[in-house]
């Protein structure tokens, strides 16, 4: 197996194409139909010096249609870009999307700006960069998947399932999700590949991109932790364990710095520069933490402050993801017990990841290596010649969640290996947050880059049986049908998620 420019071929073909559906009903939708709040094409002057200067443009025409396509929090990200962080409730917005939309305009864009004008600009270069960046995420999801799955057949599946997912809409539109995708999916490829220093470099920007991105530090975690057993109960070497112990802390914190650097940012700019007397109340918390008020005080996101009967209607709309995240944890959790198993007999959680020694990694000398071996392509070529047996007892697990104790030699592979247990932990917090915390509608696109749940789905796809096949029409009726809502409602300034 290769991760070669030939084998991603395929996938970047398809993830183009899906764009240009997307973008292709988008425009459909915004020519047949009226959008419901025509408020987004408004753009009063900045507040402080940023303000651009009011030249003629010559396209006026092209300039009201991409400023008037740019709605719900596209509208924020535009106006941060353009006149900075001027009101308090923009901090929610992390600056990663904006800076990058400032960079492309004043480069690559900067010739149209006389054409259509400076905010148009910004417009267009966060169409352009999310729609790139999206395709990007979907070849380090192959890449990440054949790396994890050692299954070129189940990646592509995946791939498939993730250039068509539900939240396609938000990957073509002006918002963050396809640079958090892309930095996230490109973090944990290079960090399960052994590259911690590229690895982190991504995973620290997913930070930047979204709030979220800043828990992409448990992945350190989880593999620090792997070492330290591994150095104590296998090597007998405690002052390694101490070391990797430091070196995960050291990463871990690199990866949460952005979000905090940007939080002391809005602390510095509103509780220490600002003129007015009166201080803001987080300013004058033990812990003034920003994001976290804003999102309690200006969007009520709080532990259990959605359930009410009025929101019924959101957590239906969120249901069908939630499902499929809560049964693709559910899956893999019935089958962990095979794992102990393993254990018991002799195995550590560390040596089931293929280590391949601590003296040949690039970065560090207590780094295990994660990298594609010979070991994983002769696993791939056992995979191609068992795959009848694999199909068989795919189907036993999809209508029996607990497999068969002779099964057990295939816990090591797919979606039941022990390599993906820190996608799942990661997953299931992701899916408590979003049911009990944030507004649940949100979750959607809150778990749209989350690895497990098309790696669940691309296995039941394969699965032969009458409740795979249910449970098949259901994946592929949800995806198509969130595609064709998702571009009509969100693109006329309807709620959609």
């Amino acid at each position: 197996m290769t991760t070669s420019h030939e084998s991603v071929a395929p996938v970047l073909r398809l993830a183009v194409a899906s764009r240009l559906l997307v973008v292709t009903l988008i425009v459909l939708w915004r020519l047949l139909f009226d959008p419901y709040d025509t408020s987004a094409s408004l753009n009063p002057p900045c507040l402080g010096e940023r303000s651009q200067p009011s030249d003629s443009i010559r396209w006026p025409k092209t300039s009201a249609a991409i400023e008037s396509s740019v709605v719900w929090d596209g509208v924020f990200f535009v106006r941060i870009a353009e006149c900075g962080y001027e009101y308090e409730q923009t901090y929610a917005f992390l600056p990663l999307l904006p800076i990058s939309m400032v960079l492309l305009s004043k480069s690559v864009f900067a010739p149209l700006v006389p054409m259509i004008g400076y905010r148009a600009v910004l417009a267009l270069s966060g169409y352009v960069l999310n729609n790139v960046a999206f395709v990007l995420a979907a070849v380090f999801l192959y890449r990440l998947s054949i790396l994890i799955l050692k299954d070129s057949g189940a990646a592509l599946r995946a791939c498939i399932l993730f250039c068509f997912n539900p939240a396609s809409i938000f990957y073509s539109s002006v918002y963050s999700e396809s640079l958090y995708a892309l930095s996230s999916l490109g973090g944990l490829f290079y960090l399960f590949s052994g590259s911690n220093t590229v690895a982190m470099l991504l995973l620290a920007l997913s930070g930047a991109a979204r709030s979220n991105g800043a828990i992409n530090a448990g992945y350190f975690c989880f593999l620090a932790m792997l070492q330290v057993c591994d150095a104590i109960i296998q090597k007998k070497r405690h002052k390694l364990a101490v070391q990797v112990v430091a070196a995960g802390i050291g990463r871990s914190l690199f990866i949460f710095s952005p979000f905090i650097l940007f939080q002391a940012y809005g602390y510095w700019i509103i509780c220490q520069c600002s003129s007015s007397n009166e201080l803001r109340p987080w300013c004058k918390g033990r812990v003034p933490l920003l994001y976290g008020f804003l999102q309690s005080h200006y969007w009520g996101v709080g532990f259990l402050r959605y359930f009410q009967m009025k929101q019924l209607p959101n957590f239906l709309l969120a249901s069908p993801v939630l499902s499929l995240a809560v049964c693709s944890v559910v899956w893999y959790t019935s089958s962990l017990f095979k794992v102990f198993q393993f254990s018991r007999e002799g195995k550590t959680f560390a040596s089931m990841m293929h280590p391949v020694g601590d003296n040949q990694s690039s970065d560090s000398p207590s780094q295990l290596n994660y990298s594609m071996s010979s070991e994983t392509v002769e696993g791939d070529h056992r995979v191609r010649r068992r795959k009848k047996e694999s199909l068989d007892k795919g189907s036993e697990s999809i209508q029996d969640p607990y497999p068969r104790p002779e099964a057990s030699h295939n816990f090591l592979q797919g979606y039941h290996s022990i390599m993906v247990l820190p996608f799942i932990l990661h997953l299931g917090f992701m899916t408590f947050t979003a049911f009990f915390v944030m507004h649940v509608q949100v979750a959607t696109r809150f778990l749209s880059a989350s690895p497990p749940i098309y790696w669940f789905a691309s296995y039941v796809l394969d699965s032969p049986g009458s409740i795979s096949r249910r449970i098949c029409y259901f994946i592929w009726f949800y995806f198509i049908g969130y595609i064709l809502l998702g571009s009509l409602l969100f693109s006329n300034f309807y709620p959609f998620t």
